[in-house]
């Protein structure tokens, strides 16, 4: 087996089989973070930092976990001084998935075989240079060579869609659709919640000065979502509230919010009970998806979060959180009614997920999220949730990422993973190769369109 080859996760014979199966097709992409802007302007890429570093969590992470300094990851330094530094310490990012993405991008993309090295930096920094001047290395061109089919932005709800508006007439044959975030909404005493308020009330026109009327602009925005197209909604919670709560109880704490004094902790989490019940309620309606993330602790470490703002690499997992308990009052509240995609940051989490999921026909384990989505955390999950619940309900795979060649790398990293695991399967006499092919083309493909109605 050779670095990246074609055996490439691939430990069976069986695993190769239905992996050919499963190869090319089509992408599906219900969650991620992609850069709608950058799709449809369509001008491609001046550099390979631009493409592989300069929106990549995972990359600048690794890199400062080896002693590169700041400026020469998200700061002043150049792009090829950024790129220079990455290709110095790429050797040492072997065994961490980040490693085989980055090889993956510049073999799959680039035609490029030479591991990235400080040796090999100047060459695979001009060979890609001279390649993005083609314009079948631009955006558009790169998302049907991979064969993306649909992918899903992640869009706060004050958002205009004008992008999207955009993306529908410009981009052929692939379909871009928004994802309503509703996190700001719900996350009151947060240091810029007042910010979303008016910032919700002048995107719809709606007086938010009363809860009745932040509710009604909240659902204003989940209508013009709809009718553009987005078939589910995000919330990241670190740990999920849900229980029974008045909306006089919940209009009470807005009220209080709204004249500048702070609540307390048991009001923030009854504030953030009723309105994720009211977004569950505005789902079903719609037939919308409720994806839960849950688990993250973010911006952990201070002088990151200081220096560089929210979300830039500094979020950690915990074990203490109580998912059972607290999701028990949505769950059953929408039993039947709505999809429930279920996703956590924290792998000891996943009995709990999985479990639950057993339980109501209509939730789902979403897949092996962010710290987790390597050959070994994948395969780790695929076995459980096969194990427990079923894999043919497992939701399938989302890239997760600002980085667009994400779709290639991720995807191929996960079909590569799911080929494995059933693969094995096959060898040990537990399920006919028949079997096992239309079970992985139904989670690699065919689940994930019909569960989010593609």
């Amino acid at each position: 087996m050779g670095f990246l080859d074609e055996t490439y996760l691939l430990e069976t014979d069986a695993a190769r089989k239905l992996y050919d199966a499963i190869e090319e097709l089509p992408i599906i992409d219900p969650h991620s973070h992609i850069d709608v802007g950058e799709i449809v302007a369509n001008e491609g890429w001046n550099d390979v930092w631009e493409l592989e570093g300069a929106t990549d969590h995972y990359v600048w992470t690794a890199m400062r976990k080896r002693g590169i300094p700041e400026d020469q990851i998200t700061g002043k330094a150049s792009n090829r001084e950024k790129w220079n530094a990455l290709a110095r310490i790429a050797p040492e990012l072997a065994g961490n998935p980040t490693y085989e993405w980055i090889h993956l991008d510049l073999k799959r993309r680039f035609d490029i075989e030479k591991p990235l090295s400080e040796s090999t930096a100047d060459e695979i920094w001009n060979e890609t240079a001279s390649q993005l001047e083609s314009d079948e290395k631009r955006p558009q061109a790169l998302l049907r060579e991979m064969g993306v089919d649909v992918v899903c932005s992640t869009d706060d709800p004050t958002a205009t869609l004008e992008l999207h508006e955009r993306a529908d007439t410009q981009v052929d044959s692939i379909d871009v659709y928004p994802t309503w975030r509703a996190d700001r909404a719900v996350h009151i005493g947060h240091r810029d919640w007042d910010d979303f308020v008016r910032e919700l009330q002048g995107a719809t026109g709606v007086d938010t000065s009363s809860f009745t009327g932040f509710l009604d602009a909240l659902e204003t925005t989940h209508d013009y979502f709809a009718e553009h197209g987005c078939r589910a909604s995000d919330l990241s919670v670190q740990e999920p509230v849900t229980r029974p709560v008045s909306k006089r109880r919940a209009a009470t704490i807005y009220e209080t919010e709204r004249r500048g004094k702070s609540p307390n902790d048991r009001q923030i989490a009854d504030f953030k009970a009723f309105m994720i019940e009211y977004i569950g309620g505005l789902n079903a309606e719609k037939r919308w998806v409720t994806q839960f993330h849950i688990g993250p602790v973010r911006n952990y470490r201070d002088e990151l979060f200081e220096q560089l703002g929210a979300d830039a690499g500094g979020t950690v997992t915990t074990q203490t959180i109580d998912i059972a308990t607290n999701l028990q009052h949505f769950l059953n509240t929408f039993d039947g009614e709505s999809e429930i995609v279920l996703y956590c940051v924290d792998p000891t989490h996943y009995p709990t997920l999985t479990t639950i999921a057993r339980a109501f026909p209509t939730v789902s384990v979403g897949p092996a999220w962010w710290y987790n989505d390597s050959p070994f955390g994948m395969e780790h999950q695929l076995e459980y949730v096969g194990s427990v619940d079923l894999l043919a309900n497992h939701a399938g795979m989302v890239s997760d990422s600002r980085k667009l060649l994400s779709f290639s790398s991720r995807f191929e990293m996960f079909r590569r993973s799911l080929a494995n695991v059933v693969g094995n399967h096959v060898e040990r006499g537990r399920m006919p190769m028949e079997t096992a092919r239309e079970l992985i083309e139904h989670v690699a493909y065919h689940r994930p369109k019909r569960l989010y109605g593609f």
